[in-house]
């Protein structure tokens, strides 16, 4: 089983506040990223075509997979600046989980429900697991990424942090040019390759991704997610799921002998979780994303929110109290570009530039004075 852990998807940390924020799968802005000449990475790429060619890939597909690449110095920029956020649980469901995704995905259920449960059926893996996936790894493909993967894989190889790495994603996309299953126009994705509605891999697509439409190519880049959604399936069967049994669920809801009972967040929901979350943590291998998906499948299914609270939170402000804060600050002429209770940089910024308007010391930090000093 080809690991995904080397990447932080649409919620595993880095991008988590990116997805936040709007009901409907809008395609996100184009990216910026431009390719820029550099003699260091054209001598790699040199040396690079031998060793292709020693592993199968024709020269054919070098020369058209290479005529538009380039060296983007924005990969590089990404890949060295990542910040590793550790949300709580509660912060991460507030996104995973929100009232916006959820809508979503029930909407996506009904319009894709005929071919979600072709694929149930095919795979064993329940539909509503599968959009969940999608909802968490391109918000419904509305974050797909608009990277050349070729370019980017190839700068992140000849950069050589990770260089056999992305040596090795760099092969398998051309493998996947050279089987006809894309254009090198048409293979794009994140800064780190990751590709489609559900974000494979290079590597992944090619040990996975199926071609459920039946017209020759697994086609993940389409708009139809169609090719997408049954390589995710195809994935997690791969990697054991168990057809009709649960993911976990808290404690008390869900029946059956639970391989272990987690508590990530004291006080909060005990959750019970049983072999399918070992699998889908095959996909992001994060606690807190097999539990996002698993809570999202089951909330798009019609379940409950988790009864157990999480409390307040070190400045004495609890998940309701966070979101109110966030709407009177954005009513007060200080957007904080959402209220999902979740306290990341638009927020403590809108905060700073309130306390530098009235004269306070600029914290950036809520709390519950502000929240009673902005009234309502």
């Amino acid at each position: 089983m080809i690991s995904r852990r080397a990447f932080s998807f649409c919620l595993g940390s880095t991008l988590l506040a990116a997805c936040t924020g709007g009901s409907a799968p809008t395609r996100a802005p184009a990216s910026r990223m431009r390719a820029v000449p550099n003699a260091g990475w054209d001598a790699w790429v040199a040396g690079f075509k031998t060793r292709a060619t020693s592993q199968g890939i024709s020269q054919t597909t070098l020369d058209q997979a290479f005529r538009g690449a380039g060296y983007l110095p924005d990969v590089i920029e990404r890949d060295r600046n990542q910040v590793e956020f550790k949300r709580s649980l509660e912060d991460y469901l507030a996104i995973a989980a929100s009232d916006e995704r959820i809508e979503t995905g029930q909407q996506m259920l009904r319009k894709y429900n005929g071919t979600l449960a072709q694929i149930e059926a095919q795979y064993g893996v329940d539909k509503e697991v599968v959009v969940a996936v999608w909802g968490l790894e391109s918000r419904y493909g509305a974050r797909r990424g608009d990277v050349p993967v070729i370019s980017a894989t190839s700068t992140l190889a000849y950069d050589g942090r990770r260089g056999a790495f992305f040596e090795k994603q760099l092969v398998a996309a051309l493998r996947i040019l050279q089987e006809g299953d894309t254009t090198p126009a048409n293979m794009t994705g994140s800064w780190a390759g990751a590709m489609g509605h559900t974000q494979f891999i290079p590597t992944s697509y090619l040990a996975y991704a199926v071609d459920f439409t039946g017209d020759g190519r697994r086609d993940i880049w389409s708009e139809d997610p169609t090719d997408s959604l049954a390589s995710t399936a195809s994935y997690l069967a791969r990697a054991g799921w168990v057809r009709g049994q649960p993911w976990g669920g808290e404690v008390g809801t869900v029946s059956g002998t639970p391989v272990a009972v987690l508590q990530p967040q004291t006080p909060g929901p005990r959750i019970a979780v049983f072999r399918n979350f070992q699998v889908i943590k095959r996909y992001n291998n994060s606690d807190s994303y097999a539990i996002g998906v698993g809570h999202l499948a089951d909330r798009i299914a019609g379940g409950a929110p988790f009864q157990a609270s999480f409390g307040p939170d070190a400045n004495g402000l609890t998940l309701e109290d966070r979101k109110e804060l966030q709407r009177r600050l954005t009513s007060a002429g200080y957007d904080t570009k959402g209220a999902d209770g979740v306290i990341g940089k638009n927020t403590t910024s809108a905060i700073s530039a309130y306390q530098t308007a009235n004269g306070l010391p600029v914290t950036g930090e809520p709390s519950i004075g502000l929240l009673r000093r902005l009234g309502g």
